[in-house]
């Protein structure tokens, strides 16, 4: 049962990353056809999302690297929610490849905001 609560904080979140973020895009690759085979599709998916850097103390250059960011997505009206192996393309156009992902879905309904933890695509 969706609660009010998570919704008010679904939209709490989804104001400060317009506020505070930057449009981006999440990139997902559908796997090409089994067959005829050839590349995948890529299709963008606009969003809005907030890159921040990791504490020093959470960056053990195993896990979590130096060059990792921590980017908070907004979950009101993207249209797939991001998950590993997804590309996420920042207003700069810094594109980062989605490592770990975490939907916040406190009630199992709602997603209140997505962090994903994005490591520079080189």
């Amino acid at each position: 049962m969706t609660t009010k609560v998570f919704i008010k904080l679904q939209v709490a979140a989804t104001r400060l990353i317009t506020k505070y973020g930057q449009a981006g895009s999440i990139r997902r690759i559908a796997p090409p056809d089994p067959v005829t085979g050839g590349n995948g599709t890529p299709t963008d998916y606009p969003c809005r999302l907030f890159p921040a850097t990791y504490d020093r103390r959470y960056v053990d250059g195993t896990n979590i690297l130096a060059s990792d960011k921590q980017l908070y997505i907004g979950s009101i009206g993207i249209g797939v929610s991001p998950k590993v192996g997804d590309l996420v393309i920042g207003a700069d156009g810094t594109e980062y490849h989605i490592v770990h992902d975490d939907p916040n879905n406190y009630d199992g309904q709602v997603n209140v905001v997505f962090i994903c933890q994005g490591r520079t695509a080189t």
